[in-house]
């Protein structure tokens, strides 16, 4: 697996300077582009257009928070293929109220009640950032502890459950 935050040589990290990988793709994207090399062999016009995809895959998953958050942990081997992780139990039980509400309005659609699950939602995330950031804000890649890594995991997987939460609710409900 290709480690993005070594091909723009920043730190492994959850939280990066936007505006710093923001130039870091766009003097690559000067370095990289094709155009520059139409007189250069085949096989130079080849690595410099893979080098090129790989530059806008990169900055499409490092700018992103989530999908950097999940390449750091691909890369530290803490997320396991998808499909195969699970979301903390004690988690899932929490959410019972939340899916129970997202079921009373999929056969009954109720504003009041859409706002109060959305509301209920919120808090979650807000707990579940608070519970991680403190990690995230002073992750040092080379001193990451396992217990460090899977709390961030858990953070990942119980946001994604959240993000499908969110995704129900206007199938189910619209506004």
């Amino acid at each position: 697996m290709t480690n993005y935050f070594s091909f723009f040589d920043l730190p492994v990290a959850p939280l990066l300077d936007e505006a710093v990988l923001r130039q870091k793709f766009l003097a690559n994207s000067k370095k990289y582009h094709p155009d520059f090399f139409t007189l250069e062999t085949d096989a130079k016009q080849a690595e410099i257009l893979e080098l090129s995809t790989l530059n806008n895959q990169a900055y499409k998953i490092l700018k992103e928070e989530d999908q950097r958050l999940k390449h750091l942990l691909e890369i530290k081997g803490a997320l396991a293929p998808e499909g195969q992780n699970t979301v903390p139990q004690d988690f899932l039980m929490e959410m019972m109220d939340i899916n129970e509400g997202l079921m009373d309005l999929q056969l009954e659609p109720d504003p009041a009640r859409r706002q109060e699950v959305e509301q209920a939602v919120k808090a979650f995330e807000d707990n579940l950032l608070d519970d991680v950031r403190a990690i995230m804000e002073n992750y040092q890649d080379e001193h990451v502890t396992a217990g460090e890594l899977t709390a961030l995991k858990d953070y990942y997987l119980k946001k994604r459950y959240l993000l499908r939460i969110h995704k129900n609710l206007s199938t189910f409900a619209p506004h």
